[in-house]
């Protein structure tokens, strides 16, 4: 018994020593401490030695945080397919960074690597929090692709339109192309494999945004339009465009 309580302390007191270094910036001035967030009044709260600041939601421009030990290892490891090893890492770093700009990237990945294992509900339950919190989640950023995806899997058609209406007109040209690229998902995903719906998504979709959306801010969404549409060309008996497209894709 001694021992457990012991090490219950121990587990306490390094929850307590753990802290957040970051710096948040409103309009007019920017301040650097522990950073953390409170979830019921909405703000955060800036702790540097002796000095404590607070900083509304709805006033803060910017938050500048490092990037949490393990992300990018995890990262590669759910790109590689190899989604498993990262849940734990991402899992931690969900649960400490919320509303702390690293949140959505690693809940991004943590989403990705549910529906590879062909879990839909975890996924779900990683990105609904999320976006509770914080609604722009769920159509714009980092999280938000993947949260689409997870609706079309769980068949919540309502939920991801109401989303994908909200990208498109947000004025921000990245959630703008990957609601394309969602587009030729929900085309592809009823079509049965028809060709004239293939190129439909094509047309519509993955094309539109390998065409438009040139710029450097849709690197990402341009480069997945680039292999699902290779997808679409393999299903149509075309190898030799698929792998042009792969190879454009490999570029990026």
């Amino acid at each position: 018994m001694r021992k457990t309580m012991l090490m219950t302390v121990a587990a306490l007191a390094a929850a307590e020593l753990f802290a957040i270094q970051g710096t948040v910036s409103t309009a007019v001035e920017s301040v650097s401490g522990d950073v953390k967030w409170h979830a019921r009044d909405k703000k955060y709260i800036i702790e540097k030695g002796k000095i404590t600041k607070e900083f509304k939601l709805a006033d803060v421009t910017s938050l500048d945080i490092p990037k949490p030990a393990g992300f990018d290892k995890a990262v590669q490891a759910v790109e590689n397919g190899q989604g498993a090893s990262a849940v734990a890492t991402l899992t931690k770093i969900v649960a400490d960074y919320r509303m702390l700009q690293w949140d959505k990237p690693a809940g991004r990945y943590l989403t990705l690597a549910h529906l590879a294992a062909g879990n839909a509900q975890k996924a779900y339950d990683v990105c609904s929090p999320i976006v509770a919190e914080d609604k722009s989640a769920g159509y714009s950023g980092d999280l938000a692709s993947a949260y689409w995806q997870v609706l079309l899997k769980l068949g919540k058609r309502e939920e991801l339109e109401k989303m994908l209406k909200k990208a498109a007109t947000s004025g921000d040209r990245p959630a703008s192309a990957a609601a394309l690229v969602m587009r030729g998902d929900i085309i592809v995903a009823a079509s049965h494999d028809s060709p004239a719906e293939l190129k439909k998504a094509l047309r519509d979709g993955y094309m539109r945004v390998v065409m438009m959306y040139q710029d450097a801010d849709c690197v990402r969404e341009r480069r997945e339009a680039l292999r699902k549409a290779a997808g679409c060309f393999d299903k149509m008996g075309q190898a030799a465009r698929a792998e042009n497209l792969r190879a454009q894709a490999k570029m990026m």
